[in-house]
């Protein structure tokens, strides 16, 4: 389902939609947690606030927006800005969740401005990117009438999780009907880069192996059968597995080696009952160029070389591809002409060890890059910031790009 925001006739003063640290305290200000797959509710979770937050901003811009309702009542929001066929379209884009709050030092919601910094959740993943984006379109749709291109701004949900408002989005740009979200030339994707451009990253797939036992009284373990003690030799065999893969023979020379981890396991319902299920969860991190259903079908014939016991393979629940940087030199090598001639330090064209949205619009074929300010490393922590010398280098970047962008 798509609803389409008409425009609004409300003033809005242009200092305020153009100035990426006022928007950036509005956005940090409006909670939208990502649930992580789990089942809670409240209102610190999901996008909805900020949904609404992000269809008032554009209508009170004059732009009409889409919202693409992509599952469960969580929306994408899409506007578009203009100027005619003959140019290219560029996509900017920034996802609308972040990740949950939990052990923060900080006031999350809160935002605070201290040092030349700005503090609370999102400000660096990646509501900083948002709000240096929407800064950036607004100037483009009040002030841009030499723009050299089209822009569309995509707001996306879901990211955090399992990407669900990256794939909606992509696959809009295989229907045959007209939307906002039609097929743009190049993509820029905000997340904190520090200002550099990632060209390419690892992608990722995560799924579930589960043994089996029989459940019995633990006070009589021999009656039954552990499901727990099997899948300590499938866990064994996946760590040394994991070491095989540090020391892959052709590591990619942006991305370094694949990798292999167990992030959770859970098995049986009391102290006092042999467990007759366990499981585990795997996250296995690709290079460019590794395809998912091979890796996985190496992984199962690993473990059953390996191992004696019986157990399961669930079919993955997010298979995110990686990021190949064989389609975006162009992009990247433009972009950075833009950037380094904004800021003092010249910044370069890297590999990621993390995934971002922009492989799921790679795989479509649209050349697609990674840049936004603030650094990684203080991605999801516990007293979250940005600084807000990059948040305006970034505003001012995507801008001139936008308005020229080869």
């Amino acid at each position: 389902m798509k609803i389409e925001c008409n425009k609004r006739n409300t003033p809005i003063t242009i200092q305020h939609v153009t100035d990426p640290l006022t928007l950036l305290q509005e956005l940090i200000a409006i909670p939208s947690v990502n649930p992580m797959g789990n089942t809670f509710s409240g209102p610190q979770y999901l996008e909805h606030k900020l949904t609404e937050w992000l269809v008032d901003f554009f209508q009170r811009l004059g732009v009409s927006c889409e919202v693409q309702d992509v599952a469960d009542g969580r929306c994408n929001v899409i506007a578009r800005h203009d100027i005619g066929p003959a140019f290219p379209t560029i996509m900017l884009e920034a996802h609308q969740d972040t990740v949950p709050v939990d052990g923060m030092t900080i006031e999350p919601f809160a935002p605070l401005v201290k040092n030349g910094r700005v503090y609370g959740r999102g400000a660096c993943d990646v509501k900083g990117g948002m709000a240096a984006m929407l800064s950036a379109f607004a100037r483009i749709v009040r002030e841009g009438t030499n723009a050299n291109a089209n822009v569309i701004m995509s707001c996306t949900c879901d990211e955090e999780f399992t990407a669900k408002g990256a794939r909606h989005l992509a696959h809009q740009w295989s229907c045959d009907q007209e939307t906002k979200s039609s097929r743009p030339d190049f993509c820029i994707v905000a997340e904190p880069t520090d200002l550099n451009v990632i060209v390419a990253h690892r992608g990722v797939v995560r799924w579930k192996i589960q043994t089996f036992g029989r459940a019995c009284h633990s006070s009589r373990p021999q009656d039954g059968h552990s499901a727990i003690y099997d899948m300590a030799p499938i866990i064994a065999a996946l760590e040394k597995y994991a070491e095989i893969l540090q020391n892959h023979p052709e590591p990619h020379p942006l991305c370094g080696s694949p990798s292999l981890s167990i992030g959770k396991i859970t098995g049986g319902t009391s102290v006092n009952i042999v467990p007759d299920l366990c499981e585990i969860e795997i996250d296995r991190r690709s290079m460019p160029g590794e395809c998912s259903t091979k890796l996985l079908e190496e992984i199962e014939q690993f473990l059953r070389d390996e191992t004696s016991v019986d157990f399961s393979f669930l079919p993955p629940w997010i298979d995110s591809p990686s990021l190949a940087d064989k389609l975006n030199q162009n992009l990247a090598d433009n972009l950075l002409n833009t950037i380094n001639s904004i800021v003092d330090q010249p910044r370069s064209k890297q590999g990621a060890w993390y995934g971002t949205d922009a492989s799921t619009f790679a795989a479509t074929g649209v050349p697609a890059v990674v840049f936004g300010p603030g650094s990684i490393a203080q991605a999801h922590t516990t007293d979250e910031w940005i600084e807000i010398e990059q948040l305006r280098q970034a505003s001012e970047i995507y801008y001139q790009f936008c308005m020229n962008p080869n």
